[in-house]
């Protein structure tokens, strides 16, 4: 618990304009950020040349390279980062694709594996431009399904981070998946 209010005072640090406080950040959290990498790409045959660490660093660079912070606390910029690991991870399969093949509509499924960006770029090409949509649908159920579905997080964990009830989480997860598979098929 002591570690993760340390991580919300360095934020609000940081939010001050205090960039002395990246060092002891970077500390705190690379290695919960290197667990969310990890469930981007793990159990999935991945030969990119992008790894876990590579993944991590890009995103860390992306949410402390911005000039205007505005970070709540601990679980806010965890959220976050897992958006920025998520779109770093569309921009290299579109660039990949582009180079390979150049685009292209496939049906696909949506299920609840981690996707891997060599293996099913297609895939999370279409998963991306869905949750483009479902954004401006509910931002909420956008969040659960990057939170659940990206990161690993638990319900609770889920929950706790976007300070609703478990059981909405629940709810709103399954709601979020029937309609994703609506879309991608």
């Amino acid at each position: 618990m002591e570690t993760k209010q340390q991580v919300t005072h360095l934020l609000l640090e940081l939010n001050k304009g205090n960039r002395s406080v990246l060092d002891e950040l970077s500390a705190h959290v690379y290695n919960e950020l290197r667990r969310l990498a990890s469930g981007y790409l793990r159990n999935e045959s991945f030969n990119a040349t992008i790894n876990t660490t590579d993944l991590v660093h890009e995103a860390y660079l992306r949410l402390v390279g911005e000039s205007d912070y505005n970070w709540q606390n601990r679980a806010h910029f965890m959220a976050i980062a897992a958006r920025a690991m998520r779109q770093f991870l569309v921009y290299y399969a579109k660039r990949k694709n582009a180079v390979k093949r150049g685009g292209g509509n496939l049906a696909v499924t949506f299920d609840e594996r981690v996707v891997s960006v060599e293996d099913k770029k297609e895939e999370l090409l279409a998963l991306d431009e869905a949750l483009n949509k479902l954004i401006t649908y509910d931002e909420r159920l956008c969040k659960i399904v990057e939170l659940r579905y990206f990161t690993g997080l638990s319900i609770e964990e889920t929950a706790k981070t976007l300070k609703i009830s478990p059981a909405t989480v629940k709810r709103e997860w399954s709601t979020a998946k029937a309609w994703l598979h609506s879309q991608m098929n």
